[in-house]
């Protein structure tokens, strides 16, 4: 006989401890065990051609039932932090190429011709009202205004999720395995 069956150990002041975690442990395990069993198993639908036996992907099913809204919050101002960045480069560089491309110039003077005739002596000047510095400080209110706009809205949107989720059960989602 072995140390192990042939003598009797005593337990120490930590053993009962240790016993409740590994039974807590081992009836987790059993139940993962239990349900990886379960979600293994082949449904008998049909084989696929091929060689060797069929598996078919394994498959969970999850219910989304909160989303947390710091974590929401965050995450839509730091994209709507991006957006308005973005924005913001993408107006520089239109208004610079149509800039460099002369058309400011082409509207006033066609405006010129309109309103002066032949004369030639005209005031107006485009860039006095959609001048680079107008724009780009009007589009940088609209992203600071958008940043403010869309983290809020974000996040009072996970508070009506989590209300609806908790009425309704929330949204139920299952995964499967890639097939290989």
């Amino acid at each position: 006989m072995s140390d192990r069956t042939a003598t009797p150990r005593r337990p120490s002041d930590s053993e009962p401890a240790r016993r409740s975690f590994a039974g807590k442990l081992q009836d987790t395990l059993a139940g993962a065990a239990e349900e990886h069993r379960a979600n293994a198993a082949p449904a008998k639908k049909g084989r696929r051609s091929g060689s060797g036996p069929s598996r078919q992907p394994r498959r969970a099913r999850l219910r989304l039932t909160r989303v947390d809204p710091w974590s929401v919050m965050k995450t839509s101002f730091l994209l709507s932090v991006a957006f308005g960045v973005v924005t913001f480069v993408a107006i520089f560089m239109v208004w610079s190429v149509l800039g460099a491309a002369g058309v400011w110039d082409s509207i006033n003077s066609a405006v010129a011709s309109i309103v002066e005739g032949d004369s030639g002596n005209s005031t107006f000047d485009v860039t006095d009202y959609v001048g680079m510095s107008r724009v780009l400080g009007f589009t940088l209110l609209v992203a600071v205004l958008d940043v403010v706009l869309l983290t809020a809205i974000a996040t009072l949107t996970a508070f009506l999720y989590n209300l609806a989720a908790a009425l309704l059960g929330g949204i139920e989602v299952t995964l499967a395995e890639d097939e290989r």
